[in-house]
């Protein structure tokens, strides 16, 4: 058999000793290059280019629209029928829709004597509410917890309900369908959900309510959430900024100008008929709330959003339960977007309008575009550009735009604005974790149908004695601390800020060096509460 001699496949400048190996890959790059590397990346950056102009647009889009809602729009009470509930001598309690409030658990020893108190004290006649309690909670020792502080509740006089179930199919889906098959809730109108670590104030049904009563078209109230423990880390604040943003413009401007927008899963008030004529909860993504809403929507129905309508709840304030609930939050959309986009375009019972803003507007940019720009173009496409002196990306798209972007992105938090630069290099970082569930969600891959739940710590890391009650099982070093993903990007522009430090000219190696210690930091899992183990 006739050998390949190894000049055939090489040049001659490319044999040496092992002395000459890191000039013969400077050969090989320089040989590749101009053909390959140059053209690839170009379009890369002309791609993402168009991208960011796509989130840039929608961002002003509902920056100019939120501004002419708080100048010119009447009040949500002015533009619907409102008229407060009042206790009538004649009929009693009769005047008083039945309302269900569903409180899904799982595991929750931090915080469900928290929801289930809040809940029991809703001002509403006891006649004419029922608490559901949903636990599929798998350690036995926090079921009986549960079950005993519903029974101290129903001593009380509280009608409430202990539900468990004998799997977990369907996760929170699942057992808010189950809730809703029971023989109590058929005399039930309305439907208001609360997570286990959420705690309404006493007023929250009396002023969501008589909007779905005199209002037939609406299905949906949707209440503001408001964090407990938002200054208790950075991890907390940057939340913070992100979560006040989507509720003060993203909700805001869907409320107002389409009557639509993504169901949180918690702190809302939903009509049971329209739940019904959705084709109830499904289980088919991690998001059971949006699921459910544009399904909703699609029936006709409206949403209403009000802010000033506000619950307390607790953010996730570890970074390995923030990462998990990211890849739900992330993933669960692409994946909705996979399956429904088709059902949306052949809808005949919304205008082309409406289509547009739910297909473009609320899934394509807000869900896809928005994470994949925001970590190809500056954690990938950048840093290579800076290696890659042919490929220029115009200033307006590196720095003037983003800026603006991240401006319109702090009217939520005017508070934080000074941790506005902090917030873009952790976004960025979490970008990664985002894209990759996107990718996930988009091909239905392994992971598409994970469900983790949050992880709330309640108090117990305020109280010395609590905290060693809660000890946690410790994790693998690899999995819950060391991420060696986000360690290897720190690496990569690592090397790409020196580089444009030897040879640049961009001066990008200040945003980049920065952008390595906030990926470092990440990937040993120095962020957030570090839980005692």
């Amino acid at each position: 058999m006739t050998q390949v001699s190894t000049n055939a496949l090489f040049p001659e400048t490319f044999q040496g000793t092992a002395a000459d190996i890191a000039g013969q890959i400077g050969l090989m790059w320089e040989l590749i290059k101009a053909p390959l590397i140059v053209p690839l990346l170009r379009a890369a950056v002309y791609i993402c280019l168009a991208m960011e102009l796509m989130l840039f647009i929608e961002r002003l889009y509902m920056g100019i629209v939120i501004v002419l809602v708080k100048l010119f729009m009447k009040k949500p009470d002015k533009r619907y029928n409102w008229e407060p509930m009042r206790d009538d001598l004649e009929i009693g309690n009769e005047g008083f829709p039945m309302v269900l409030v569903q409180i899904p658990m799982f595991n929750e020893k931090e915080v469900y004597k928290i929801s289930i108190g809040a809940a029991c004290n809703l001002s509403w006649p006891s006649d004419r509410l029922v608490i559901q309690v949903l636990d599929d909670s798998t350690d036995p020792l926090i079921k009986d917890l549960v079950e005993k502080e519903c029974l101290r509740w129903a001593n009380k006089g509280i009608n409430i309900r202990y539900q468990i179930r004998e799997n977990r199919g369907g996760y929170k889906a699942g057992a808010l369908k189950e809730g809703l098959k029971r023989d109590y809730v058929k005399d039930c109108e309305y439907v208001v959900i609360f997570d286990a670590d959420f705690r309404p104030e006493p007023d929250f049904l009396r002023r969501a309510i008589p909007f779905l009563v005199h209002n037939s078209e609406i299905a949906l109230v949707q209440g503001r959430w408001r964090f407990v423990n938002a200054n208790e880390c950075l991890l907390t604040r940057m939340q913070e900024m992100s979560l006040d943003y989507h509720f003060t413009v993203e909700q805001e401007v869907g409320s107002s100008t389409h009557a639509f927008f993504g169901f949180n899963g918690t702190g809302g008030v939903w009509r049971i008929a329209a739940i019904n004529e959705a084709g109830g909860w499904k289980d088919r993504t991690t998001v059971e709330d949006m699921d459910l809403a544009v399904r909703a929507s699609l029936k006709g129905w409206k949403f209403l959003y009000l802010g000033d309508l506000q619950v307390k709840s607790e953010l996730p304030s570890t970074f390995k339960a923030f990462r998990f609930q990211q890849h739900r939050w992330s993933c669960g959309p692409a994946n909705l977007f996979r399956k429904m986009v088709m059902e949306i375009v052949r809808n005949k019972r919304v205008n082309i309008w409406k289509k547009f803003y739910v297909i473009y507007s609320f899934f394509f940019v807000r869900k896809i575009i928005a994470h994949m720009v925001t970590f190809f173009f500056f954690c990938v496409v950048l840093p290579l550009s800076l290696l890659v002196p042919e490929v220029e990306i115009p200033t307006w798209g590196a720095i003037y735009i983003p800026c603006i972007i991240t401006t319109l992105n702090s009217v939520g938090t005017p508070r934080s604005i000074h941790l506005l630069f902090y917030w873009i290099l952790f976004e960025n970082v979490m970008a990664f974790q985002r894209t990759k569930a996107t990718f996930i969600g988009l091909l239905e891959a392994k992971r598409a149908n994970e469900w983790v739940v949050t992880e709330k710590l309640g108090d117990a890391l305020k109280n010395k004695e609590k905290t060693k009650q809660t000890k946690k099982p410790r994790g693998s070093l690899f999995g819950d601390r060391i991420l060696p993903q986000e360690l290897g990007f720190a690496v990569f522009l690592f090397f790409c800020g020196c580089y444009d430090v030897l040879y640049g000219k961009s001066q990008y190696f200040l945003y980049i060096f920065l952008q390595v210690i906030t990926f470092t930091i990440a990937g040993f899992g120095y962020i957030g509460t570090i839980v005692p183990s």
